[in-house]
């Protein structure tokens, strides 16, 4: 087959170009900048397009179909000429699932928590060398991409990600895999400039869990009341699996968890992140993995990339870095590093900088999600609130919002640099979270200070 990327350059559709090129595609693209690590890991197999932009002349009728990233726009004219033309457009999740169509197909689905799940899923399997389809939203240990595709596996994996498919498709992702055997791990309001309104969020969940396949199975974690009651007022005939955070204890700094044959040290923690293992065992033994395997490999995980990663040790100090920026991330996280620290400072530095929390209504929803630190640092530009248009934020607001008195809100590069790299951590646990770059800081060298570089 020749497929056509228009915009091959994102996380995903990288991954995704890779993966069909490897499967023996015919595969080409486009896009108007790409950065890395996709420049280099589209060059190395031959991907990269020889000059960034958008050309028309690239569609054709020998084109077998064409794959459509978030990132191009309504108006894009490869799009425009492929519409003319008449060519098959599909989106990115449009085209997984036809690629994965005569296969079981897994997705899981939450606020939060789906990339942790699917990581822990694929270790598992992986560990037992149990070949399965796979695209996953970070880069694990051990897996050369987050897209892999085969003719022969007879599972898929997909984290679903609630997320509009493409300029001209505006329905959330995982709307589109149609699984046979699902999860859903919390719901939390997000991605308010889509779902303007919590019920409207809500609503999509609601469809999701409509959406699979009559038969299968939906595997949820009922401690998150909203979860509970999406699914169990689904009229779907689908089997209803819940699961709970199974027992465990924290002594001297490592997490211990129950299993049938007694306690066993762990790698990753915090109760959201033994939420998600529960999640992951269920769906495991769903898929033919024991009980006492999924035990035996889940002791090796480490975590996914940007979730909860540590980044530097030293005999003092410890710092990780993690991708929460939504509310109810940001309280989790912060709670999980405290709770597996307790004797120890906990200095947490939180930047802004996405659509949601920009906005003065979604804003409320961060009340108390620092209140485990025992020092909150929380940056954000005013020029990124320009940049998307909205509102004037002050840091009034900020503080308003988180409900901390001695809360410390930087709004330039500069001075926040600065307090950064000023900073004694010494005896201190040290949380970075953002799904930005804190206006260009450099982590490495902070982390350098801190203890040895882990990344």
């Amino acid at each position: 087959m020749k497929i056509h990327f228009i915009a091959i350059g994102g996380s995903a559709m990288h991954n995704l170009a890779l993966a069909l090129a490897n499967k023996g595609y015919t595969v080409t693209g486009s896009d108007d900048v790409i950065f890395e690590p996709s420049k280099s890991r589209l060059n190395a197999e031959g991907l990269l397009p020889a000059e960034f932009g958008w050309f028309p002349e690239k569609i054709h009728n020998d084109l077998d179909a064409i794959v459509l990233g978030m990132h191009a726009k309504a108006d894009n004219p490869e799009l425009l000429k492929a519409q003319e033309l008449g060519l098959t457009i599909y989106s990115y999740p449009e085209f997984l699932y036809e690629q994965s169509k005569n296969k079981t197909r897994v997705v899981i689905g939450g606020s939060h928590g789906k990339t942790t799940i699917t990581s822990m899923i694929l270790h598992v399997l992986d560990y037992h060398k149990i070949d399965v389809d796979y695209m996953v939203g970070a880069q694990l240990d051990g897996f050369d991409r987050m897209v892999h595709l085969t003719q022969e596996n007879d599972f898929m994996v997909l984290e679903g990600d609630e997320y509009l498919s493409s300029a001209i498709d505006r329905r959330p992702k995982f709307h589109l895999y149609k699984p046979n055997i699902a999860l859903l791990s919390g719901i939390a309001w997000d991605h308010i400039n889509v779902f303007p309104t919590y019920e409207k969020y809500l609503e999509q969940f609601r469809i999701f869990v409509d959406s699979i396949v009559k038969g299968g199975s939906i595997t949820y974690n009922e401690e998150d009341l909203e979860v509970k009651k999406v699914v169990e007022a689904s009229e779907n005939t689908v089997r209803k699996l819940p699961y709970v955070t199974p027992e465990y204890s924290v002594v001297d700094g490592v997490t211990l968890l129950q299993t049938p044959e007694g306690l066993m040290p762990i790698e990753v923690f915090g109760k959201h992140n033994l939420s998600n293992l529960a999640g992951a065992k269920w769906i495991c033994q769903n898929m033919g993995v024991d009980e006492d395997d999924f035990y035996e490999a889940i002791a090796s995980f480490k975590g996914a990339s940007k979730r909860l990663e540590k980044i530097a040790e030293s005999t003092s100090s410890i710092a990780f870095k993690d991708f929460a920026h939504s509310p109810s991330k940001v309280a989790a996280t912060t709670k999980a590093v405290k709770e597996q620290y307790p004797g120890r400072k906990l200095i947490a530095f939180l930047e802004l900088h996405t659509y949601s929390s920009f906005n003065p209504e979604f804003l409320k929803e961060y009340k108390g999600a620092l209140d485990a630190a025992d020092e909150a640092i929380v940056f954000y530009l005013p020029e990124s609130v320009a940049i998307k248009k909205l509102k004037e934020v002050t840091p009034s607001q900020i503080s308003e919002a988180f409900q901390r008195n001695d809360l410390r809100i930087f709004t330039d590069s500069a001075s926040f640099h600065q307090f950064v790299n000023d900073k004694d951590y010494k005896n201190s646990i040290v949380l970075f979270m953002s799904s930005g770059n804190y206006g260009g800081l450099d982590l490495g060298s902070v982390t350098n200070r801190i203890g040895k570089l882990k990344f």
